[in-house]
């Protein structure tokens, strides 16, 4: 799938008869989103009312100025605004023309529009054209019709027929490989929703589908206008951010629950981590076994909700545009399952090198170079998709069982698409943060690279910190920098420049792209192996015990030569 694709993949077909009337009063269109726009696929059916002039004038007028006034709006404002706004004004344009307009007398008709956008489906609908979707080879009709109750001819809503109208709206999920159809009463009122069903079912060519839609229903004997519009669904986007918005937003938060707790299937087995602001389970999903992680916010602390959502758009946001075996994952739960604000994740077994650091042997050079390169392909990754991470450090990286790594934690993230809408953060731990963050500089590629840079060092060292332990709330200098041969003179000399570089204080003088720190780790193993040197001399290892061996040496020969 393209990244850039914020659009579903549709493909669509139409066919409409006039059937047994002189004319054909049925209207249909699907219209894509302009180039550099966000507003999905659009596609509106529309009825003219039978018995009153005007009505493929209506159906037509109709289609077309919802279509167009919905497309040429903002794709900030939200997709039932704007296409409700456009049906709006079109409903008032022909219910003032019908009055005006002795030809048009009376003019209306019914409508139903269909949005795709996004991973989204929207439904706007007035009258009593159809709906229906067909997925997973079952049928379903998304709309109502609006007749009076036992009557089949008598519209009870319908464009043009008041100066206000109420508009039905809904909303769900779209599914790769959905079917959805648009039809007018001509259709479906000839044909069973089995029959459609059959026919959707049978997989031809959208337009040869609407087609034989159509024909089977002149065939079964409709006095009406038949047309039918079909769109096929064959691939999705990455999720679209306004969705992921508008999803968080619906989702309230919840205490945070405890072992031994099952939240919508979620069967909470053991507490992993307990931080201020979430928790995380190990969880088994009762659906299918599977062992995830589950981590819910902590909305009692001071501003935990706005962080907490925003995190999870993040995280949402970059799974789904981020797919690379480096980068840790955020598995999709469907809207209709999740009941309260958490994030699912896979469960990686392994270690954070956080703990690794903690035990010996030491990290060797090469197990640490292949960490190393890993990581930062990682964050290429997420660099190339726009993406700053801006928290690398070793707790967030977890070390795999079979030698995989997965880069976690993207609750603060810069995302440059979407700071208007989630505001500031404390952008990452301190000790592991450029020198510019400090100074209230967002964060760019730079800064995770020298995050990366800290990251490998500490790895390398047992834990140490190139430039010290950097308190919270305090505006550290980043003067000098300890060495990386002073704690591993074992290492290549060619490392220690290249974290040194990673390090600068300067962002100008770091590598400014981490595939360039990639290739430099890359290239510094191909070199050959690194120039190794023996043992350590007792001088480098201690050199106080070396003073003190020295010093004893030097008394027992003094000894000796006095007792002579």
């Amino acid at each position: 799938m393209d990244d850039t694709q914020t659009s579903p993949q549709v493909l669509s077909g139409m066919a409409s008869e006039a059937g047994r009337r002189p004319h054909n009063e049925d209207f249909a269109a699907v219209l894509a989103e302009p180039p550099g726009r966000a507003t999905g696929v659009a596609a509106a059916i529309a009825d003219g009312i039978g018995g009153a002039k005007g009505g493929r004038v209506a159906a037509e007028l109709a289609v077309r100025q919802t279509l167009d006034g919905y497309l040429s709006q903002s794709e900030a404002k939200s997709v039932r605004r704007t296409a409700g706004h456009a049906i709006e004004s079109a409903n008032r344009w022909i219910h003032a023309q019908g009055r005006m307009d002795p030809a048009l007398e009376h003019m209306g008709c019914t409508l139903t529009v269909a949005i795709l956008r996004g991973r989204r489906l929207h439904v706007l609908h007035v009258g009593d054209t159809r709906l229906y979707r067909l997925r997973d080879g079952r049928l379903t009709r998304l709309t109502v019709d609006h007749r009076a109750e036992g009557q089949t001819n008598v519209l009870t809503r319908a464009i043009g027929a008041q100066e206000t109208v109420r508009i039905d709206y809904a909303s769900d999920e779209l599914q790769p490989h959905d079917r959805l159809a648009l039809v007018t009463d001509g259709v479906h009122g000839a044909l069973s929703d089995r029959r459609i069903e059959d026919e959707m079912a049978r997989r031809d060519a959208p337009d040869e589908t609407a087609r034989r839609l159509v024909r089977a229903a002149l065939d079964a004997g409709s006095d009406d206008n038949a047309t039918a519009l079909v769109l096929d669904v064959p691939d999705l986007p990455a999720a679209d951010v306004m969705g992921l918005s508008q999803d968080v937003a619906d989702l309230p938060m919840r205490e945070p629950p405890q072992v031994g707790e099952t939240v919508d299937g979620f069967e909470l087995q053991a507490l992993l981590a307990n931080g201020r602001y979430s928790r995380v389970f190990r969880a088994l999903d009762q659906t299918d076994g599977a062992v995830l992680l589950v981590k819910f916010p902590k909305p009692q602390v001071l501003g935990a909700e706005a962080q907490a959502r925003a995190a999870f758009l993040r995280e949402s946001w970059v799974a789904s545009r981020v797919q690379n075996p480096f980068v840790g994952a955020v598995l999709d739960v469907p809207v209709g399952r999740r009941t309260s604000l958490y994030l699912v994740q896979p469960f990686y077994a392994g270690e954070t090198l956080e703990r690794r650091l903690t035990r010996r042997p030491p990290v060797s050079f090469e197990d640490g170079l292949d960490i190393a390169i890993k990581l930062t392909k990682a964050a290429a990754s997420l660099h190339r998709a726009g993406v700053i991470h801006r928290d690398i450090k070793p707790d967030n990286v977890i070390l795999e069982a079979g030698g995989g790594l997965k880069l976690i934690d993207l609750g603060v993230a810069r995302l440059p698409n979407l700071e208007a809408e989630l505001g500031a953060d404390i952008p990452g731990t301190p000790s592991f943060m450029a020198p510019e963050l400090f100074a209230g500089d967002p964060g760019d590629e730079r800064a995770d690279i020298f995050a990366l840079g800290v990251t490998a060092f500490a790895m390398f060292t047992g834990g140490k910190l190139p430039y010290g332990e950097i308190e919270p709330f305090t505006s550290p200098r980043h003067r000098r920098r300890q060495a990386l041969s002073a704690s591993r003179p074992d290492l290549p000399a060619w490392l220690e420049a290249t974290l040194a570089k990673a390090l600068a204080v300067d962002p100008k003088d770091r590598f400014q792209d981490a595939f360039e720190l990639a290739f430099e780790l890359e290239n510094g193993a191909i070199r050959g192996a690194p120039a190794r040197r023996g043992r350590p001399s007792l001088y480098e290892r201690d050199p106080l015990r070396f003073w003190q061996v020295t010093a004893l040496v030097l008394l027992v020969l003094l000894l000796a030569s006095l007792a002579r």
